[in-house]
């Protein structure tokens, strides 16, 4: 049964006011047959980023349109890009999981950019978190290449991800159709909520092997 707008954006709200990483009194919400668009301030990229998973998390959301804007407090100092890119990379050079030495950042007017390499799909999105958190930062882009340092067969990749769906506890893994090509994985099919399908997103994105994915399961 699909739910209605009005509850959708209900609990949207009441989401947003919980996390106390998101000041939602500056997000509005808006629903339309299951598509929610977020429209707004808030002072980091990751407050920004967490408006974003907390409406995933909301049974009826289909879908979700980030129209946040990132300004930072008027009593907060904004940092130089100098001094953003010096704590990005202080950050990163901190983290075990990343190697700093493949990747370069810049910074413009707040907006980061992340070029270079990593071994591991789910590297990039690391490094991404990471640094969103840090103040001064407006925006994140990613433009960073996995390179993965073994050889990899599409079909074994295929076969990996399947058999790690099939074992989780909350995936029906013949609702999920896995279909990789030169390292990069979709996934399509129909699955019964958000949490499935970002839990399907994070067993694709964990495989060696993969270079990117796209996860394109609708919720029904």
């Amino acid at each position: 049964m699909n739910r209605k707008d009005e509850t959708i954006k209900k609990e949207v709200v009441d989401q947003l006011y919980w996390d106390n990483r998101v000041d939602a009194d500056d997000v509005t919400v808006h629903v339309d047959n299951g598509v929610v668009t977020l429209k707004g301030t808030v002072p980091t990229h990751g407050a920004r980023s967490s408006a974003v998973t907390d409406t995933w998390m909301i049974d009826g959301v289909t879908s979700v349109e980030d129209q946040i804007d990132v300004e930072l407090a008027p009593t907060v100092e904004i940092p130089t890009d100098a001094e953003v890119r010096n704590n990005i990379q202080n950050i990163l050079s901190w983290n075990t999981d990343i190697d700093i030495m493949d990747i370069d950042v810049s910074v413009e007017g707040g907006v980061v950019t992340l070029e270079g390499t990593v071994d591991e799909y789910w590297k990039k999105w690391k490094a991404v978190e990471l640094v969103s958190d840090v103040s001064g930062v407006i925006d994140v882009l990613d433009e960073m290449t996995v390179v993965p340092t073994g050889s990899f067969i599409d079909k074994d990749i295929a076969e990996t991800i399947n058999d790690a769906l099939d074992r989780n506890l909350y995936i029906d893994a013949e609702d999920i159709t896995v279909e990789v090509e030169h390292g990069k994985v979709t996934l399509t099919g129909v699955v019964p909520t958000n949490f499935v399908r970002s839990k399907a997103g994070d067993i694709a994105s964990y495989t060696a092997g993969v270079i990117d994915v796209h996860n394109n399961l609708v919720v029904g």
